[in-house]
């Protein structure tokens, strides 16, 4: 399933509209707790088709300040054996002015937000000039921006989640866009303890959440012949640590901050679970690789069958139904 194919011509898929399934993030009312994730859509060129695949909102991205072609190819492996897959992208993109003419044409009705990034090119110590930037060029634009500092695909690009960087990091971003929404998209091969220094300055700079989490470098359990690939690992093998991730960031930042689940997210029971480990919306990436383009109505079923089981009659009522606290 080709982007270009899709935004050529939207397939027809079934849609779900269930008000058991209403809930609130980035200042909105969704009609369904599931999103596409970053990555897709890197340039914003089938919002439409995203809308009429039944997504409650979209997440556009990685974009940088300068285009760039990203890393060589091949740069995308399916493992099937695993259903999951292997990236090495390295922000593709064709740079946020050509993104910002279509967000500003935009006629769809769901959020859109904005992961950026910074350049291949430009070194550590400068990479927030590159986030500023995006930020000022999409600032008020957009429904709410990601701030990608977890990708594996850029050398040395995880350095920015250390402490030394991000406060930085985050200082200057707010004091630009003081009134956006901004969300850090958070490493799941972080330590606990950098889980918890990143909490303590996204609430000390009251950022509005996470993303959690980004493609991971592990590797374990893996049955695939290209498991050896170098990248980011998303899909089924991540779904465990993707949710360890968020029951411990709710459970260091506390209720005031959203979290947006992404990592492994296959089924409505894993969005069930993931909504109960305290994410306040998902999205999906892997899954719609694998199971097609009714993959969002397929899920949303599935959870609503789920929720029916569990007597269960709202989103808000999920994410009540458990303790927060990891094992």
């Amino acid at each position: 399933m080709g982007l270009t194919a899709i935004s050529l011509e939207i397939p027809k898929v079934p849609k779900v509209d269930d008000e058991r399934l209403r809930c609130k993030v980035f200042g909105k009312t969704l009609k369904h707790p599931l999103g596409l994730a970053a990555g897709f859509d890197k340039d914003g060129i089938a919002l439409e088709a995203w809308e009429n695949l039944g997504f409650s909102f979209v997440e556009v991205g990685t974009v940088t300040p300068l285009p760039q072609k990203g890393n060589a190819p091949p740069r995308l492996f399916r493992l099937v054996e695993d259903e999951a897959l292997i990236n090495r992208m390295g922000f593709n993109n064709e740079g946020i002015d050509a993104l910002l003419g279509k967000l500003e044409e935009r006629t769809v009705t769901i959020p859109v937000g904005v992961n950026i990034g910074k350049n291949r090119e430009t070194p550590i110590e400068k990479a927030f000039e590159d986030y500023e930037i995006c930020l000022k060029k999409i600032r008020g634009v957009c429904d709410y921006v990601v701030i990608n500092v977890s990708s594996p695909n850029t050398p040395g690009l995880r350095e920015l989640q250390k402490k030394s960087h991000l406060e930085n990091l985050l200082a200057s971003l707010k004091k630009i866009a003081p009134n956006e929404r901004i969300f850090l998209k958070i490493s799941p091969d972080s330590s606990d303890q950098e889980l918890k220094e990143i909490s303590e300055i996204a609430r000390k700079l009251e950022i509005s959440g996470f993303v959690a989490t980004n493609t991971t470098t592990a590797r374990e359990g893996l049955n695939s012949p290209l498991q050896n690939e170098e990248g980011g690992l998303s899909g089924k093998p991540l779904r465990s640590r993707a949710s360890e991730v968020c029951k411990k960031l709710r459970m260091y930042a506390g209720e005031e901050m959203e979290i947006i689940g992404v990592g492994g997210i296959f089924t409505g029971m894993d969005l069930f679970e993931r909504l109960r480990d305290g994410a306040n919306a998902c999205q999906i990436f892997t899954a719609l690789v694998y199971r097609g383009p009714a993959a969002v109505a397929l899920i949303l079923q599935e959870l609503i069958e789920c929720m029916e089981q569990k007597g269960i009659s709202s989103i808000e009522e999920i994410r009540k139904s458990a303790s927060r606290c990891p094992s």
